[in-house]
């Protein structure tokens, strides 16, 4: 993860994250085992109801890394973390389990959303809990900062679509988890505006995301290059 802090994990912290780290890189496999599964041996069953309990477990125990980030137990940079885990969370909560399954659960977003993130998650999670056992071949490392070139994209074009999925449904249902005037709150709610919002949001902060990836990339792939430029 990009850093910002230099201080290392206590023992027990350590303990911590190398279970954390191994738990998530078994889940998301598993994940990725379900998805190949449900190709190769169709049944009525949709992907999302496969898949749905273990993603909205290891999908919701990435949260923890913010809280990871923000005591200090990781060098990573709380801000881009969330901005990280709260796409992906929204993704999840509050789009497709807030839709009836006709809507983003069916969505041909899902499928790519859920490639992209378990492959992903299940490099990105190895190579941490590889770094803290202090062996890591340099093919996960070259896995690690390459993979998202392609994977990144996909994820994203995956998640917009499973938010215009939820779109239509607002758009169908106007009042579905939205909250209007008058109420005796003055207040109002827009799920749609919301989602609205969050989509337009995705082209910086993937722009900024992505980028940042690429910074990461040219410093762990070939770092004599970037200490020749800093000087």
């Amino acid at each position: 993860m990009p850093g910002t802090k230099s201080q290392k994990p206590g023992a027990l912290s350590k303990l911590y994250l190398v279970l954390y780290n191994l738990g998530q890189t078994l889940g998301w496999s598993y994940i990725l085992y379900l998805i190949i599964q449900h190709y190769i041996n169709p049944s009525h069953n949709t992907l999302w109801d496969k898949t749905q309990l273990p993603v909205i477990i290891f999908q919701n125990a990435a949260v923890l890394e913010i809280i990871h980030a923000a005591i200090g137990i990781v060098s990573s940079n709380v801000i881009t973390t969330t901005l990280q885990v709260f796409s992906r969370v929204m993704v999840v909560v509050g789009v497709i389990l807030a839709t009836p399954d006709s809507y983003a659960a069916a969505s041909p977003g899902l499928p790519l959303a859920l490639i992209a993130w378990s492959i992903t998650e299940i490099i990105r999670y190895f190579y941490y809990f590889a770094n803290l056992t202090g062996i890591v071949p340099y093919i996960l490392v070259w896995l690690r900062y390459t993979t998202f070139i392609i994977l990144y994209p996909i994820g994203v074009t995956g998640e917009l679509l499973c938010f215009y999925a939820a779109v239509q449904y607002s758009n169908d249902n106007s009042d579905s988890w939205s909250y209007i005037l008058p109420n005796k709150w003055n207040f109002t709610f827009s799920y749609l505006y919301v989602l609205i919002g969050i989509m337009i949001s995705y082209t910086p902060f993937f722009l900024h995301l992505y980028l940042h990836m690429f910074t990461q990339r040219r410093k762990m792939l070939n770092p004599s290059a970037t200490v020749k430029k800093a000087h």
